[in-house]
């Protein structure tokens, strides 16, 4: 299985960033992850959608050919970053390369609820018409108080945590190998 992982944060030290990377290696034998760099993306305009920058088209054609899309997501003010509203803003036009594709959800923050509304915004956005992506239903992930459960390796180090993503994975694997 093909995976895509869009990180919605930008930081080089990033604890979501830390969270894909952790995922993508404990789980390589699982399924394939690519992490997507989305530093480059332009702002969405539409007036260069139809003929959008060579960094849009790569984004969107890697999003495309994946079986899968995996969002890791912070929580800024309540609510989904920035940087994450304007990648989805790219994929919901034009070619809608979102439509039908499976999503599942991660993210992690230092305050203990982790990123529940961040979550929750994401999960309305993903349903949308523009986007309208089968979601993993029942397995949010919230890793709150992270800088305790992460050491300097990005390795997860709490016992819990690294069962309960396990759990998430299987569950995750059954529900896409339903899906199609």
């Amino acid at each position: 299985m093909e995976i895509v992982a869009i990180v919605g944060s930008i930081r080089e030290d990033s604890y979501n960033l830390k969270l894909a990377q952790y995922v993508q290696k404990r789980y390589q034998e699982r399924f394939d992850l690519e992490i997507l760099n989305i530093r480059e993306i332009p702002f969405y305009n539409q007036d260069i959608e139809n003929d959008p920058p060579e960094v849009v088209t790569d984004l969107k054609n890697k999003v495309k050919n994946a079986d899968a899309v995996l969002w890791v997501t912070p929580e800024y003010n309540g609510t989904v970053p920035g940087v994450l509203v304007n990648v989805i803003d790219w994929l919901s036009r034009v070619d809608k390369v979102m439509i039908g594709k499976p999503s599942w959800i991660m993210g992690a923050s230092m305050g203990n609820l982790g990123t529940v509304k961040a979550q929750l915004h994401l999960r309305d956005i993903l349903f949308s018409p523009g986007i309208n992506s089968p979601l993993l239903p029942s397995n949010e992930v919230y890793v709150g108080a992270v800088h305790t459960k992460i050491n300097a390796d990005g390795d997860i180090t709490d016992q819990s945590t690294i069962e309960f993503l396990g759990s998430v994975v299987n569950n995750f694997i059954a529900w896409f190998n339903q899906q199609k």
